[in-house]
């Protein structure tokens, strides 16, 4: 898997990120819509929904889209999608875990947790492993 900066989807998405950086949601927001738009493979599809996600305005909403990421990214043909898996199951787990369906949150967690071997291990991959640990926790916590 290669973001190729010339990529047209690719494009819009880092103009989108610039203009979350400016705290201009809206724009964001627009720019991730017609990258969505545009996307005709799985990994532009995959990104460009990960990045729609990000702006929604319901958990529901967000669950909807991050779930879409996530097929996307299953579906290439790529095995090194592998070290974006355990951050897209840790989006789909949040979400069900704010909705309070615990059983699909634990679900999500755990298949996020089998792809630690393809985190680098660095501060993004400690982020996403302790992200995926703390929610299992959490639901341990809950369900006694």
């Amino acid at each position: 898997m290669e973001f190729n900066p010339d990529n047209r989807v690719v494009k819009l998405c880092a103009e989108g990120m610039e203009f979350e950086g400016k705290a201009d949601s809206e724009k964001a927001r627009g720019k991730f819509y017609e990258a969505w738009e545009l996307s005709d493979t799985n990994f532009e599809k995959f990104i460009a929904a990960h990045y729609v996600a990000r702006h929604q305005n319901s958990v529901s909403d967000k669950l909807n889209w991050d779930k879409i990421a996530l097929e996307f990214a299953l579906n290439m043909d790529d095995e090194s999608a592998n070290g974006m898996l355990p951050s897209l199951y840790l989006n789909v787990a949040k979400c069900y875990e704010d909705l309070e369906d615990l059983a699909n949150a634990r679900i999500c967690y755990t298949s996020g947790k089998s792809y630690f071997d393809y985190l680098p291990d660095d501060g993004y991959g400690n982020m996403i492993k302790r992200g995926i640990e703390s929610g299992i926790q959490r639901i341990s916590k809950i369900e006694g």
